[in-house]
């Protein structure tokens, strides 16, 4: 049994349409196959992923991790976010260098912003993953494994 499903045109529009209403920005994912784990999970592969044949096989991920649909909004993975962050207009929460320590150690941030929500975090030019702001604290979603 497969625990992935590949999303139509109409999924990844409606996808695309959150990502847009968070993050101002268009996204084509055209040039991708989109799939979706029952965790609603996101994940990209190339489009020639459609040559091989999954009949027999059980696979739970697949491609790069680009997110997940959490209550309606997009949160990216630190690769979603390095994606979207260079085409995002809104939503992008600049950090200091002290911060972005702090932040890829896992630790939760007080920041004085008026954004709520999923926000892409970002230092400079490096684009660090997404935190949800909640009233002006940023909650970390940087896993275990990637902290530093």
């Amino acid at each position: 049994m497969q625990k992935l499903k590949i999303l139509n045109t109409r999924e990844i529009k409606e996808i695309s349409e959150k990502i847009k209403e968070q993050y101002s920005c268009d996204y084509d994912f055209s040039e991708y196959a989109v799939f979706m784990n029952r965790k609603n999970k996101i994940y990209l592969i190339n489009k020639d992923i459609g040559n091989i044949k999954f009949d027999k096989l059980r696979i739970d991920a697949l491609g790069l991790y680009f997110g997940e649909v959490n209550v309606g909004k997009v949160r990216f993975s630190i690769e979603g976010s390095q994606i979207i962050g260079e085409i995002a207009e809104k939503n992008v929460l600049e950090l200091d260098d002290k911060q972005s320590r702090d932040w890829m150690s896992g630790i939760d941030l007080d920041v004085k912003t008026d954004m709520e929500g999923f926000v892409i975090v970002k230092n400079k030019e490096d684009f660090l993953g997404c935190g949800k702001v909640v009233d002006s604290k940023l909650l970390n979603y940087v896993p275990k494994t990637r902290r530093v």
